[in-house]
């Protein structure tokens, strides 16, 4: 059956449109049509870190913009991992849109603008920020968490995320998973940070980089299944070029969603690192715990993509 044949009847503009893009997405296919999985992330890595740069590190301080500073210069800076030209995605985590900021559901609004602000003074040519709400619609998200305002004043630009750019992709690696959903230009981006907020998570114990990723798939709920395994195999596709968590207040009890300021803990501190394992598995001391306590971080950790053993790296604490 050919392509033409699979896709229902569309205006001419449409059908010029879908065909000259990479791929069909699987809601446009006819009865019998099965989309193929498309071809795996080959996201350009950053390098290792040099001897003068840290491999973790960890910012504290009141003002979340100059904590996050200070925590990729002593990465090596933002040019570590944007180039000038590059396209920039900034994944936070948008959870709802009924919550402002102070209640820790949501990542800081001024960690994400700080990042968008470094990665368009590196050269980057757009810087994106994007999430699918588990409560509420993008739009109105978007704007409740501050994250909208803060980074369009940044000169990002904040997208809505098309049900026409998920596409079923492969995931090579993946153990439990071969293929799944996944929004296009996550995976095809040439920089992507995560930028999750530290936060209780009532199923995977805590809300995390890896966790956070869910956010850029259709069917989220069907990785609950497993979730382990399932978002450490989706790890191994998206692979983030950096990951900052934000710690400058985490929720401790009652997430993802929260609801209550006495479930919050102001912390003042910025995670970050090219490896998302170690990030996370930093960010679970917060909570009293460790990255082995946490199936998704131990599972990706076992899978090869990234440190569990936080004393066999080098960690800069920066207070500022």
């Amino acid at each position: 059956m050919t392509r033409i044949n699979c896709i229902r009847r569309l205006t001419r503009r449409q059908f010029l449109k879908l065909t000259g893009a990479a791929t069909v997405s699987a809601a446009l296919l006819g009865p019998g049509c099965a989309a193929q999985p498309t071809e795996t992330s080959s996201r350009r890595q950053p390098p290792a870190p040099t001897g003068d740069q840290s491999y973790l590190a960890i910012a504290r301080g009141g003002d979340p913009a100059a904590i996050t500073k200070a925590a990729i210069a002593a990465l090596g800076g933002i040019e570590r991992f944007v180039r000038s030209g590059d396209e920039v995605i900034i994944k936070p985590n948008i959870c709802v849109n009924y919550h402002p900021p102070e209640y820790a559901a949501t990542t800081n609004p001024t960690v994400v603008a700080t990042l968008v602000t470094l990665c368009l003074g590196a050269g980057a040519r757009r810087v994106r920020v994007m999430d699918t709400p588990f409560g509420g619609t993008p739009e109105s998200a978007y704007v409740v968490t501050g994250i909208g305002e803060a980074v369009q004043a940044a000169g990002g630009e904040m997208e809505v995320m098309s049900p026409v750019k998920f596409a079923e992709i492969a995931i090579p690696e993946g153990q439990d998973i071969s293929a799944w959903d996944v929004y296009r230009d996550v995976v095809e981006a040439d920089v992507l940070i995560n930028v999750p907020i530290a936060k209780h998570h009532s199923l995977a114990r805590l809300s995390l980089g890896g966790k956070n990723m869910l956010g850029v798939i259709l069917k989220p709920n069907q990785m609950h299944r497993n979730i382990g395994q399932r978002v450490a195999d989706l790890a191994s596709l998206v692979r983030p070029t950096l990951t900052v968590v934000d710690a400058v207040r985490i929720l401790t009890a009652h997430g993802p969603t929260g609801g209550s300021l006495n479930d919050v803990q102001q912390t003042n501190t910025i995670i970050a690192s090219h490896d998302m394992v170690a990030a996370d598995a930093w960010a679970a001391t917060l909570f009293g715990l460790t990255g082995a306590d946490i199936s998704y971080v131990k599972a990706a950790a076992a899978m090869g993509l990234g440190t569990i053993d936080l004393d066999d790296i080098k960690t800069e604490e920066i207070n500022v």
